[in-house]
């Protein structure tokens, strides 16, 4: 059970990039949530993703030569649905489709990439901490920097882009 939670129920077996394809999976299943069962459902799921990879991640390096196997994707998934929801919850809150704010799950996908593989400040320094901690912090801070910039890339566009578009 561990090695199907840590690896997403097998996505983190995919090839190449796995931690691309698990990113993708929680960007496929956040956009489903948010337009046919709740939106509030991302954030929960932030929460599950969180517990689950803090149980399974270190069960599954207990014993291992390595510390941060491509396969374990769920520290990605609770990263991805943490940056998605910095844009899921006010479209939720506004009543607006994440399909017609298509921005709104993209950003949060190329941005936790970039910071997941370039792991600037914070985010490099959970990495090297190594160990199950250090497999799901990265990403978590990774999510967390992406949500943020996500919501200032909205900000400026709506206040900046378009009204000059209107």
């Amino acid at each position: 059970m561990e090695r199907m939670i840590a690896s997403f129920f097998g996505i983190g077996h995919l090839r190449p990039a796995p931690g691309t394809w698990g990113s993708a999976a929680a960007v496929a299943l956040g956009v489903a949530a948010h337009e046919w069962l709740s939106p509030w459902l991302v954030p929960a799921g932030v929460v599950l993703a969180v517990l689950l990879g803090f149980w399974a991640v270190p069960r599954v390096l207990e014993g291992s030569a390595d510390k941060d196997p491509s396969w374990i994707v769920i520290d990605e998934v609770a990263g991805q649905w943490l940056a998605m929801s910095f844009t899921v919850i006010p479209l939720a809150r506004h009543g607006v489709s994440i399909l017609d704010a298509w921005p709104g799950f993209v950003a949060p996908f190329l941005l936790f990439r970039l910071f997941d593989i370039w792991k600037p400040w914070l985010v490099g320094r959970a990495d090297r901490r190594g160990g199950a901690a250090g497999v799901m912090l990265d990403d978590l801070w990774a999510g967390l920097f992406a949500g943020l910039v996500s919501v200032m890339l909205a900000g400026l566009y709506h206040a900046l882009l378009e009204p000059m578009l209107s």
